[in-house]
């Protein structure tokens, strides 16, 4: 809704679409919860949308200036549903969004914090979170993001050829943060929101879909979120708490998304670049395989150590340590594992706290304590109290 509205607008009026957007849900919720639904949500939805446009353009002094003249002589030569509601115009708008938002002129940080916002529905903690930052830094970017917009007059429309590749790099990354914040969540008290998974697997398969955005890599992308997701309910019990991964029921593990990211990871194995996504997909499918041999650790220790070589991250490097113990032992994994310091982590402590665990329970105690403190959740804090609760007093 609000890509679509931004795209008949502009982005000068991108507040008024995130405004509306909300009060329009807000009153489907107060007339729905007398009335019931409508036959077709979704028109009543969008025709709402455009009335208040209309009405609170009209309202507005800078529009009754400046763009009411051009809006009414428009008017005059446009269909009543002059604002295009038809599927493919509210995929597309959203796509234009998407690389209009990634444009060069605006830092990528912005980039991605603004593509989370008003693509995705991330509050301002939720984004500050994903940055490691504060909602201050957080709200101050996003301005200065939207004011860049207006100043350079950005339209939403496609990218040329030229400039594509370079604005897909930062639209895939704010695909894989909003999964991964799904997937790992640290805000609203929850370990697992498979709603933002399932929103960025949405996302990744429009741009599959679109002949222009089909690259190597956003196939690979879709597959790395396919293997993910299949192990969705194998994650959580019934409490929310966080099952670790040698101790899920595969039974549980979804065989059909196992399948559609081979098939999308087989997309991704064309030309001669490969991306992080390439990598990490690999990864993920390894994981999906029940065996849990010497041979499966050591591919994934290898993987690990070309995703790092390609691009360093400290969580890659976290998980590396994990496939370091599965394939060498937790001593190795240990001195690897210190040196990487992610002392504001919980589970870089956590990690320590289980590979200590029948080596020094002293340590896996200490180690396992910092994790409880630092942990968010209060499903994460029970799933550590329990392991906890497994060393000797």
């Amino acid at each position: 809704m609000v890509s679509v509205l931004c795209k008949h607008f502009g982005f000068a009026q991108m507040e008024i679409a995130e405004d509306i957007a909300s009060d329009t849900f807000l009153t489907a919720a107060q007339v729905w919860g007398i009335n019931g639904a409508p036959e077709n949500p979704i028109a009543w939805l969008h025709r709402v949308a455009i009335n208040k446009a209309k009405n609170f353009l009209h309202r507005n002094q800078i529009f009754e200036k400046k763009v009411a003249p051009k809006i009414e002589k428009d008017e005059a030569n446009l269909p009543e549903d002059e604002i295009d509601l038809s599927p493919q115009n509210i995929n597309d708008s959203q796509l234009q969004m998407m690389f209009a938002i990634c444009h060069p002129s605006i830092p990528v940080e912005s980039q991605i914090g603004l593509s989370l916002r008003i693509l995705c529905g991330f509050g301002i903690e939720e984004i500050a979170d994903a940055f490691l930052s504060n909602k201050e830094t957080i709200n101050k970017r996003l301005f200065r993001a939207k004011e860049k917009l207006r100043e350079e007059k950005i339209k939403i429309e496609f990218p040329s050829l030229e400039e594509l590749d370079q604005r897909l790099e930062t639209v895939l990354t704010t695909i894989y943060l909003l999964f991964s914040e799904g997937y790992y969540s640290v805000s609203q008290n929850r370990t697992l929101r498979k709603e933002l998974c399932l929103e960025a697997m949405r996302l990744c398969t429009m741009l599959v879909e679109n002949p222009r955005t089909n690259r190597p890599p956003v196939n690979a992308l879709l597959a790395l979120m396919c293997f993910h997701a299949s192990r969705f309910e194998a994650r959580v019990d019934e409490n929310g708490e966080l099952i670790l991964y040698e101790e899920q029921d595969t039974s549980l593990w979804n065989t059909d998304l196992i399948s559609k990211g081979a098939y999308f990871l087989n997309c991704a194995a064309t030309g001669n670049f490969i991306s992080k996504y390439h990598i990490e997909a690999v990864i993920a499918y390894w994981h999906t395989q029940r065996e849990d041999t010497k041979e499966k650790w050591e591919n994934i220790l290898q993987l690990y150590n070309k995703l790092l070589q390609i691009q360093y991250s400290p969580i890659a490097a976290l998980n590396r340590t994990y496939a370091l113990a599965k394939a060498n032992g937790k001593v190795e994994a240990i001195r690897e594992a210190e040196k990487l310091k992610l002392e504001n982590n919980h589970l870089y402590f956590l990690l320590l706290g289980d590979l200590y665990m029948g080596i020094d329970d002293r340590k896996a105690k200490e180690n396992l304590s910092k994790a409880y403190a630092l942990s968010k959740t209060d499903s994460n804090k029970k799933s550590i109290q329990k392991r906890m609760d497994l060393l000797p007093k």
